[in-house]
């Protein structure tokens, strides 16, 4: 495990529980708004894995739960036994991905070592390419979706809503491929802190105003009962 950093307590990143945020380092993904670029490509500053199960040991009986996070958490070759362990310690998972590693999502799922999953639908799957990823295909990005819905436990999907990545008719596709979801989170995008290529935005319209994300939450209601704006 490639360790980036720990959020201690946090109360809003895992539904209803007092967590810690722990983020793994390096991403497949080259998304122009990220805001945590320091995650994203090496060298990265690193916390050795032993250090956090002695953080979680001493805090049992203050929190309810752990967050992994990134980068993107399913790149780690060791996730599934990082996940055994904090799990044996009692500890509820919550999972953020970016769905682009299927068959780590489903194992994780199948040995019932994650309780709660968010995945990041960014805009249409067929539009990763070029704007997010270099070869990540549509059908992975579907598949994982896919697989999320039917896990059985609780999800949500999110969509950062900056342009060009997101309209109202990509909110239509995105809503229509998730249906069924348990919620869906519209978060407002927005370039006020360290991105990792702000000339992406020069001279281009990003912003997405207030009536334009009510009318993405109206679009994405027909499909998902509980859709938010966050």
């Amino acid at each position: 495990m490639i360790i980036g950093g720990i959020q201690k307590n946090s109360l809003i990143d895992f539904p209803a529980k007092i967590s810690c945020v722990i983020f793994t380092a390096g991403c497949n993904f080259d998304c122009p708004y990220c805001h945590n670029p320091e995650l994203v490509d090496p060298p990265f500053t690193t916390i050795n894995p032993e250090e956090i199960f002695a953080f979680l040991n001493k805090r049992k009986s203050l929190l309810d739960g752990v967050v992994i996070t990134g980068g993107e958490p399913t790149l780690q070759k060791n996730l599934f036994d990082f996940c055994t362990q904090i799990k044996s310690m009692g500890f509820p998972i919550k999972l953020d991905t970016n769905g682009s590693h299927p068959d780590t999502v489903q194992n994780l799922i199948k040995n019932h070592l994650i309780d709660y999953i968010a995945m990041d639908v960014k805009t249409i799957p067929e539009k990763y390419i070029p704007l997010l990823a270099k070869n990540t295909k549509a059908e992975t990005i579907r598949e994982s979706i896919l697989i999320i819905i039917n896990s059985g436990i609780p999800h949500e999907f999110r969509t950062t809503c900056l342009k060009p990545f997101i309209d109202n008719d990509i909110i239509y596709e995105i809503s229509r491929i998730i249906k069924g979801a348990d919620l869906y989170v519209l978060q407002k995008g927005n370039l006020e802190n360290t991105i990792l290529h702000p000339e992406f935005f020069q001279n281009r319209e990003w912003q997405v105003n207030a009536t334009e994300m009510e009318n993405f939450q109206k679009t994405a209601s027909v499909f998902i009962k509980n859709t938010i704006i966050r």
